[in-house]
């Protein structure tokens, strides 16, 4: 079986900084997988990287087997594919930022079709159902046609993750959607997350949800200083013994969800 997504010799620099050294990753179809670390160590530029919204600098990224972005030639260079190619094989992916992103000025039933008609060409009424029905699946078909200036923090995440469902991605990615959540809030987005995973959406999720990565994700990656140190289930990543490296990270994030490994 084909993996949703193979990340080879991925590297990433930024003028003379190098953000990611040599990351090989691959992503079983169905799973959920989290990147966890410090910060700067790269987490929320992989995720880009394998979006194709940052171009990696070299190495490559596949998405159910097709190359996304870059591809090697007959002479096995490293060689740019055409937009077109591009854009089919990304429309396969879906994306939550740390930020909603929402148009202040379109409802959450609006933001929720906007793209299906405008990029998607989906006739208004059709949109209308498509975005009603994922608004209900995160718990907010109530609220379709509130703004998002009436919405709290955590429903307007959840109808970002609505706009992402209704152009029917087979993979999502997460870049730490609840960073900019109080508890509470986090609890609302984080639910959305699980009945997804247990859906069976391949799922990339970067967080710093200690707690959440424990208990919902098949793999567990543990990037640092641009590389990646782990590579896991939850129980091989968080048992006993731990990399000191990673003892020394869970140490600071007590208060997110990393008391449950103590």
């Amino acid at each position: 079986m084909t993996a949703a997504v193979i990340v080879k010799a991925l590297r990433k620099s930024f003028g003379a900084t190098e953000v990611l050294r040599g990351i090989d990753l691959e992503v079983a179809a169905g799973d959920v997988t989290c990147i966890i670390g410090p910060s700067g160590s790269g987490k929320s530029t992989l995720l880009r990287c394998i979006a194709f919204l940052d171009q990696a600098t070299d190495g490559y990224v596949f998405v159910q087997g097709e190359p996304l972005g870059f591809a090697p030639d007959a002479s096995g260079a490293r060689a740019r594919l055409p937009d077109a190619r591009v854009r089919d094989v990304r429309a396969k992916i879906g994306m939550v930022f740390q930020q909603f992103n929402l148009w202040p000025h379109r409802t959450a039933l609006g933001n929720v079709t906007e793209a299906l008609t405008t990029v998607r060409g989906i006739a208004p009424a059709e949109a209308r159902e498509r975005g009603l029905a994922q608004l209900r699946k995160v718990g907010l078909a109530a609220h379709a046609d509130h703004f998002p200036a009436q919405l709290s923090g955590g429903q307007q995440q959840r109808v970002a993750i609505a706009r992402a469902l209704a152009l029917e991605p087979q993979i999502m990615l997460f870049d730490e959607p609840t960073s900019s959540l109080d508890p509470e809030l986090t609890g609302e987005v984080l639910n959305v997350m699980r009945a997804l995973a247990s859906e069976g959406m391949t799922m990339i999720v970067v967080s710093h949800e200690i707690g959440f990565a424990a208990s919902v994700a098949n793999r567990i990656v543990f990037l640092d200083g641009g590389k990646l140190l782990l590579n896991g289930t939850p129980k091989e990543v968080f048992g006993q013994p731990r990399h000191p490296r990673l003892e020394q990270f869970l140490e600071t994030y007590l208060d997110r969800g990393a008391a449950i490994l103590a």
